[in-house]
């Protein structure tokens, strides 16, 4: 069947119209058959050749393109479930991500108004660590991927110091508490660019993981604070930079690992 959902068989050869234009050739029988014809009429009667001779030499050369269109055919299909293979890794590492921060919001929203469910808020966004750090695994082995997930506890647990700080006006211990979580932040970057240096440079790996804290300080303080209209723009803006982390990791592994995509 062709393109179009219906196909004229092409008598003469026995071949589909459809196997035809697949490979960009399009048959007129009459023209075919005008052409032999006039090939027979205007050669030597000793050159000349028969409808059948003529037909055969045809058909093998389509049957020679059809096998040799094969490959190229069977490596669009290999490109395709690669492509979606990859598509459906980075949705999966997307959502991992959009989960750290719904969750890290929680807890802001939770602590700064004082909500009976902290606690399992908290407890959820400790689990998104252990996703995070399993969802590596199968490329990066299992020790890294528990590594991944204790800096990353890490990066919650650090947190908690600066919202304390900042709900209790503590200059002195917001200054210590910060230092302390973007420490984490360049070693959760010079853990990610030691598994992939190619990819992720430290350059880029240190500049997104503090851009990353920079923009989760600015939501806790203006929730904190009591400025919604910049706690939601701060949020916006995380959820704007999550995503392009999360590109950038989940692009590196697939070109990191392309067999496995």
């Amino acid at each position: 069947m062709d393109r179009l959902g219906h196909a004229e068989p092409f008598e003469v050869l026995g071949i589909s119209t459809s196997a035809t234009e697949s490979l960009g050739v399009l048959v007129d029988v009459h023209s075919l058959q005008e052409v032999i014809d006039v090939s027979r009429h205007n050669r030597p009667p000793g050159r000349r050749l028969s409808l059948a001779a003529a037909v055969a030499a045809l058909a093998a050369a389509l049957a020679l393109l059809l096998v040799t269109a094969q490959p190229a055919s069977a490596h669009t299909m290999r490109a395709d479930a690669q492509s979606a293979k990859a598509a459906a890794f980075s949705a999966s590492m997307a959502k991992l991500w959009e989960d750290h921060i719904v969750w890290t919001r929680m807890v802001i929203v939770d602590f700064a108004a004082g909500l009976p469910d902290l606690k399992a808020a908290e407890t959820r966004l400790l689990r998104n660590q252990a996703d995070i750090g399993n969802a590596i695994k199968p490329y990066y082995g299992a020790a890294a991927g528990n590594a991944l997930t204790k800096l990353l506890r890490t990066h919650i647990l650090e947190a908690v110091p600066v919202l304390q700080a900042v709900k209790a006006g503590d200059k002195a211990g917001l200054t210590k508490s910060l230092a302390a979580w973007y420490a984490n932040g360049h070693q959760i970057a010079a853990f990610l660019t030691k598994a992939n240096p190619q990819a992720w440079p430290l350059s880029m790996t240190a500049s997104m993981m503090k851009h990353h804290l920079d923009l989760t300080a600015q939501e806790a303080v203006a929730r904190i604070q009591g400025h919604w209209a910049a706690d939601i723009a701060a949020y916006d803006r995380v959820h704007v930079e999550i995503l392009e982390m999360s590109n950038m990791l989940s692009d590196g592994i697939v070109n990191q690992f392309p067999n496995r995509f």
